[in-house]
């Protein structure tokens, strides 16, 4: 009895030793921005047990070995912690992406989402994390509707940026604004996209006029990461490093395939230069009538390119202050087989500081020091048209005195008239910028009234050098393939832009209304200054030796100086209006006044109009909508990339003889452009809806935006010549749709599916009385028309291919033009079925696209996560230049898509010219034979990850997660290229887009 006794005793205390009472404290702060979340309810899990975090995040709860804290808020993902032995457990909440009280950036502030009207998007730091690239925005490709972003794949090259299409005539006037923690940037290329908490698009004027005459092409925000006050020092380390692989890399045609078209075209100069590389490579053993030579020409001059990025960082904080410091170094190759390649080590520090009960301080600073080699694009194209019976190198130059410095192949020496070997240009040129970048933010906000009326005042600079030096080194491989003179040519352009804001916002909760006003004021000065010049005959000993006090020759007419500085002072305001969370106002104004125009002042207002209907007394518990939201807006705002005015009246005497009497009379002309910003009008409507207890999200929009005062040339009456004028309008219209769905199904298991979809009308309205406004060559012909596309393609439509002489016999367009079989047939668009000539080309398609989507999926399951998303787009067009540019010479490879499908004898295509046709001029008009289809699909980014101590459950071991990351590994389309990505739709010599493949490693400590 005694022993049981014992037993029952022991039994007991072990029991309650296994279940004793832990004091668990700790603190939750947002993941977002690591700022305390107050009211958090902290429940043991299956108890009635819990707590609730104070004003600062903190709480304090006992619990038992053993039992699970769950913790949960409006607005955040719920977060379960099992507690084993540990005391403490801070939390960091993942805000909820359904949550209609997500904060969202807009311009000078913060808007809850619930009370926007207009179209915004934004997208979080753990959306681009998973892309390895050195530009924020290409993570951004296909995650927002409207936005379309063209890839470059050069390193340190950043896409082609597009919002809501093209509203100017003038090249490079379409790129959006870019305003970075308060400073404006024509791009954010030295950004390091793991430093970035958020972007957000602003697509509607609505949205964007509060930024007044630069807004016209959209706004993007980008807000970098922030500490968190009373946040214990968190040190993070994001990497990776991989290979890119050049993919859908396009096919040439071969030995075989090139001597098969060579003599079948009917050329006895080709058919010689076949027989001429015979004797000098000699012929294959394997087919002894084509050279013993095949060189694949693209294989040759691509390469393995390693990718790979570090960064390392601090953010936390205590009662005053919050902070985040970090570094990162990123480093990519080229993937053409020279000295390509971009490598950039950033700092970066952001503070602010609580003075007192009334005053905040901070300041934020990056530095970004990067150095770019440009490959030499030419490679692109030469590779293309070279002929693939020469090799790389010639054995049989490589003890010619006169050849240096190395044996380089030379087509000249089968008699083609150009060298054609890619490798001279590639080993002997380098093409070197050094790009430094400074932005600096200070600022001071004063609580006048607390938590109602607030001044902030905020000083940005952005400091930009820019060193380029290029240096093109000599060679000798033929008279007429050869470079005689080293030549160094450098410059260096300096660029400081400095921005001071004011502003005041006063906020009022009273009864059921809300109301925020803003006002403020903006002094910008931006100024550039650039310096350049060119040396000849340097000493050939390396980077000592190139300095232009080196060169033998300065070249007068290279030396160039010059430079210029502009001011800005705007006024704004903003008005925001909610009344019992139904009926929202919202209101910006902006006058800009600039030193660039003879019109000094530019007015932009616009108003948008919200009404959730979920929240009216017939939409409650109706078991689908949780909320519904109606929204419009109008606006205007303006682009002023366009020119300054330039030019001069002039006048002269002029005298003429009349019969035998001298008259004298006064001639005036004038070139003389009187310009202003154009100024883009915009109407939005749109809906947002969550449904199916919020698991499903959709945000619509359509829109029409009209570019007013658009710059375009005006012919001049009877005065040759044209001036720059603002009469012209481009509207673009189109429909946004997004949607998500996300569920999580257990503590172990959550998904989401996600897809937007966009379309886009462009069209010219007016070109002030003139049929139409040409563009390119008269070869490479683009043509804006009212009631077309701006610089759309404008050629012949093909019709099919002669087959026979019967066909031609009986055509009598073929018989006037002496046309054989196989030549392209063309549609007669002009009236006169007898004749084919210019008036019958037609718009034959634009380089926008008329439609876009993209699309995400992903799950966590324990500690695995898995995301794949896509993209595509379709009804854009691409001049297939590269094709057509036959036009200036005949002894050049054939792509081995036109070498297999050509037309070879009756019935074989009625698609594809023949090998003798493409040398002829009548087939070398441009046609829809030579533009073709941009659609694609793409798989952008598929990623899985793992993490080691997800819940940070033991604080003695750091959060771990491993990742691999497939970037652009599957792209389908039929364009015949690299790929068709093609930012102004001609492919001359476009650098590919690689397929990315890493591993990476983030770690928390």
């Amino acid at each position: 009895m005694k022993t049981r006794f014992t037993l029952l005793l022991i039994f007991l205390f072990s029991v309650h030793a296994f279940a004793q009472e832990i004091l668990v404290n700790g603190t939750v702060v947002s993941a977002e921005d690591n700022i305390p979340v107050p009211g958090v309810s902290v429940i043991v899990k299956g108890t009635s047990r819990g707590v609730s975090t104070d004003f600062d995040g903190n709480y304090s709860i006992k619990v038992q070995s053993g039992e699970v804290l769950e913790f949960s808020f409006l607005g955040f993902k719920p977060q379960s912690v099992t507690i084993l032995t540990q005391t403490t457990v801070n939390i960091s909440l993942e805000p909820d992406i359904a949550s209609l009280d997500e904060v969202v950036v807009i311009g000078y502030g913060q808007m809850k989402s619930k009370d926007l009207t207009s179209a915004i998007t934004t997208i979080k730091a753990e959306e681009l994390a998973t892309v390895p690239t050195g530009s924020a925005m290409q993570a951004m490709q296909g995650k927002v509707p409207g936005l379309q972003i063209v890839s470059n794949g050069s390193p340190g090259q950043g896409p082609t940026i597009r919002v809501r299409g093209i509203g100017s005539y003038l090249g490079g006037a379409s790129n959006p604004l870019f305003v970075v923690d308060g400073m404006f940037f024509n791009n954010i290329d030295f950004l390091n996209t793991s430093d970035i908490a958020s972007i957000s698009v602003l697509k509607d004027a609505s949205a964007s006029a509060i930024y007044g005459v630069r807004a016209a092409n959209g706004v993007v925000l980008i807000e970098t990461k922030s500490g968190g006050f009373n946040k214990k020092a968190e040190i993070t380390y994001d990497g990776y490093s991989g290979y890119q692989v050049a993919q859908n890399v396009l096919k040439v045609a071969n030995a075989e395939q090139f001597t098969t078209l060579a003599l079948e075209s009917g050329s006895a100069p080709d058919a010689q230069f076949i027989l001429n590389a015979m004797q000098r490579y000699g012929r294959s053993r394997v087919n002894p009538n084509i050279p013993d030579v095949n060189t694949d020409w693209y294989d040759k001059i691509i390469r393995l390119g390693l990718i790979q990025s570090h960064s390392i960082g601090v953010t936390g904080g205590a009662d005053n202050v919050k902070y985040s410091v970090g570094a990162n170094y990123f480093g990519q190759e080229g993937i053409l087989k020279m000295k390509n390649e971009y490598d950039r080590f950033n700092l970066r520090s952001k503070i602010e500081f609580k003075a007192n009960d009334w005053l905040k301080i901070g300041a934020n600073t990056v530095l970004s020091n990067a150095t770019r080699y440009d490959g030499e694009n030419s490679a692109w194209r030469t590779a293309y048209f070279a002929v693939p019976i020469m090799p790389v190198l010639d054995p049989n130059l490589l003890n010619d005195p006169n050849v240096f410095p190395k044996n380089y192949a030379n087509a000249q020496d089968l008699g083609y008239r150009g060298g054609q070997n890619p490798f001279p240009l590639m080993d002997l040129s380098e093409n070197r910028t050094k790009i430094r970048n400074v932005l600096a933010n200070f600022y001071a906000e004063i609580s006048l009234i607390p938590e109602k009326l607030t001044f902030k005042t905020a000083y940005n600079h952005n400091f930009e050098s820019l060193e380029s030096r290029n240096v093109d080194l000599p060679y000798f491989i033929g008279n007429n393939f050869k470079r005689d003179d080293a030549t160094l040519r450098k410059s260096n352009t300096t660029i400081s832009n400095q921005i001071w804001d004011n502003t005041l916002t006063y906020n009022q909760i009273f009864d059921k209304h809300d109301v925020t006003v803003l006002a403020g004021a903006s002094f910008r000065d931006e100024s550039f200054q650039s310096i350049g010049a060119t040396g000849l005959n340097f000493p050939l000993t390396g980077d000592e030796a190139y300095y232009l006090d080196q060169a033998q020759t300065i070249v007068e007419s290279s030396v160039g100086d010059g430079g210029s500085r502009e001011y800005g002072l705007s006024y704004f305001g903003r008005v925001s209006y909610s009344y019992d969370d139904k009926y929202i106002l919202y209101g910006t104004f902006r006058a800009d006044g600039v030193r660039k125009y003879i019109e000094k002042w530019g007015y932009f207002p616009t108003v948008g109009l919200g009404w959730v209907v979920s929240q009216e007394g017939f939409m409650k518990e109706n078991g689908v909508l949780s909320f519904l939201k109606l929204r419009g807006s109008w606006g205007k705002l303006g682009n002023d990339k366009v020119p300054s005015q330039s030019g001069a009246i002039t006048s002269s005497v002029v005298t003429t003889a009349l019969g035998d009497t001298l008259f004298s009379g006064l001639l005036t002309s004038s070139d003389f452009s009187a310009l202003k910003w154009e100024v883009t009008e915009e109407i939005n409507v749109g809906l947002t809806a969550r449904l199916l207890d919020d698991n499903l999200s959709i945000e619509a929009d359509y829109y029409i935006r009209d570019t007013e005062d658009a710059v375009i040339p005006v012919e001049r009456p009877l005065v040759p010549g044209v001036t720059l004028q603002n009469v012209g309008e481009i509207r673009n219209s189109g429909l946004e749709v997004s949607l998500n769905w996300s569920k999580r199904v257990s503590d172990d298991f959550s998904y989401n599916i996600g897809g937007n979809f966009s379309t886009l009308k462009n069209e010219v309205l007016n070109l002030s009385g003139q049929p139409h406004l040409d563009a390119g060559s008269a070869e490479f012909r683009q043509r804006s028309i009212v009631g077309e596309p701006i610089f759309a393609f404008f050629g012949r439509e093909v019709d099919g291919i002669y087959q026979n002489n019967a066909e031609i016999q009986s055509d009598p367009v073929a018989v006037a033009n002496g046309l054989v079989p196989g030549d392209f047939r063309y549609k007669e668009n002009g009236g006169d079925p007898d004749t084919i000539d210019d008036d019958d080309r037609v718009v034959l398609g634009s380089y926008l696209p008329t439609y876009s989507y993209g699309f995400s999926l992903g799950f966590n399951y324990k500690n695995f996560d898995f995301t794949l998303t896509g993209t595509g787009q379709g009804g854009n067009k691409i001049l297939n230049r590269k094709r057509l540019e036959v036009i200036f010479t005949s002894d050049t490879n054939w792509d081995r898509d036109f070498a297999i499908n050509r037309w070879h004898g009756e019935g074989t295509t009625n698609s594809y010219p023949s090998s003798a046709a493409v040398r002829k001029g009548w087939n070398q008009r441009l046609n829809d034979y030579y533009v073709e289809d941009g659609d694609y699909f793409r798989l952008q980014n598929i990623t899985l990850g793992y993490t080691i101590n997800k819940n940070r459950n033991n604080e003695s071991m750091p959060q771990v997660r491993i990742f691999l990351t497939a970037e652009k590994p599957l792209t389908i389309f039929n364009y015949n290229g690299f790929n068709p990505e093609v930012s102004n739709g001609v492919d001359n010599q476009t650098y590919p887009v690689p397929a990315i493949y890493t591993m990476g490693v983030n770690i928390k400590i």
